[in-house]
């Protein structure tokens, strides 16, 4: 038989025998984790099997509240407490308001380790990838199956080996190389594939910058994001996790759909441009474009060391006249970690307002909400129509680098600059 890529080990592991791609399979799961956007659909639906009040494994099964938190609306709030009563009488594990967005919590407290099959019932849980978990977002159905027999069926993908290679150059970053690749292959370059994210850029990464990366496979359509665990991450999830990890690594023969080469050396910020986040363009080549908002946040970058790159550009400084910076902590522990070392001064003596750590203005549902016309630059995942919850906004991604160079000039502004020698990868 030939070699295996990291979604087939970690398929054949999970159902007890050797798969391969393109196979239908039964497989047990690791863990299943739903929000306050999906939970209540997956409460009902489990409501609908027999299983009222009961999961396959309460240690097993965690409810976040972090897309609209704290609650804007008295409809909101009785789903929130939906999800309270169902974790109390299920003793499924509760991450309440304020606790951070549900894909910075289950690595960070240790639910998530290398080998793992996680689903959640959220389509940007392909974040856990950089840890080497085959992980995936599901609709509320297929979660709520999940969480009453600890099995889910699947498809095992087909997998597109992603070599980067060169250096990235000071002021380029994670996000900048996920953007890039959105533009390069289109948003169903990869559909219902695993992208595995390998060469020497990529082991240069933090995990957390690693994270970035992995959080974005699902907007080229991918099934997974997946990186082969290395010394550095078994040596994050020995800071975090007591479970015992099981890395997987592809075989040197192992059979990839594609493979698809990129050197970033001369690699320059990017931007993806209203309203699709495969509209890309390299910062440099975009006219000018003033801003009214910033946002420093969201499952893909708001992190620690996003925050350290943000406040080492704006410290010292002021926001442009007329410009709003609103920045979330991904999770409590980040926002803590954050005040200790001085960034969240830094970003309120600049103007900036800190938001409670969750998704904050991502999916526009309670907090950030541009203005008809307005102009923001988001460190966010998706930029589309509404996203932020109006229509006539135009929103533009880009790193926190971006974002922080731009919130001070007004504009779209090249972070590069900011940068004399090489500094993180975020």
């Amino acid at each position: 038989m030939p070699g295996q890529t990291i979604a087939e080990k970690i398929f054949s592991a999970h159902v007890g025998r050797e798969v391969y791609a393109d196979e239908i399979v039964i497989a047990d799961v690791d863990f299943v984790m739903g929000q306050d956007g999906t939970s209540p659909l997956a409460i009902k639906a489990l409501a609908a099997m027999g299983h009222e009040d009961r999961v396959f494994d309460p240690d097993k099964v965690a409810l976040v509240i972090d897309h609209s938190a704290p609650s804007p609306l008295e409809g909101v709030s009785a789903l929130h407490q939906q999800m309270r009563a169902f974790a109390r009488a299920s003793g499924a594990r509760l991450f309440d308001v304020g606790r951070g967005v549900c894909h910075q919590l289950l690595p960070e407290q240790g639910l998530v380790v290398p080998g793992d099959l996680v689903v959640g019932c959220d389509s940007h849980t392909c974040t856990y990838g950089a840890l080497g978990a085959f992980s995936t977002g599901v609709g509320s159905t297929d979660g709520a199956a999940a969480m009453a027999t600890g099995k889910l069926w699947f498809k095992v993908p087909r997998t597109i080996r992603v070599l980067l290679t060169g250096e990235l150059p000071a002021g380029v970053f994670a996000k900048d190389l996920i953007l890039h690749l959105a533009g390069l292959i289109g948003a169903d370059g990869a559909t219902y594939e695993a992208l595995e994210f390998a060469g020497p850029v990529i082991d240069a990464l933090s995990v957390e910058a690693r994270m970035t990366i992995c959080n974005m496979a699902i907007e080229v359509g991918a099934k997974a994001g997946l990186i082969a665990p290395d010394e550095k991450t078994l040596a994050w999830v020995a800071a975090h996790a007591d479970r015992e990890p099981r890395p997987a690594v592809p075989d040197s023969d192992a059979v990839y759909e594609r493979v698809i080469e990129i050197d970033v050396s001369d690699l320059a910020p990017q931007i993806a441009c209203p309203h699709a986040v495969d509209n890309v363009v390299a910062l440099p080549d975009l006219p000018e474009t003033e801003i009214a908002q910033g946002f420093l946040g969201t499952c893909t970058n708001g992190r620690l060391e996003d925050f350290a790159v943000a406040a080492g550009i704006i410290a010292g400084h002021k926001l442009a006249p007329g410009v709003r910076l609103i920045v979330a902590p991904a999770s409590a522990d980040i926002y803590q970690d954050a005040i200790a070392a001085g960034y969240i001064q830094t970003f309120v003596e600049a103007g900036a307002c800190i938001v409670t750590p969750g998704c904050g203005p991502c999916v526009g549902t309670h907090n950030g909400v541009p203005s008809d016309g307005e102009n923001v630059i988001s460190t966010a995942n998706r930029n589309f129509k509404g996203r932020m919850g109006n229509s006539q906004a135009f929103i533009y991604l880009g790193s926190p680098a971006t974002v922080a160079a731009s919130v001070l000039a007004g504009r779209l502004t090249d972070p590069r600059p900011y940068f004399k020698q090489e500094g993180g990868h975020s």
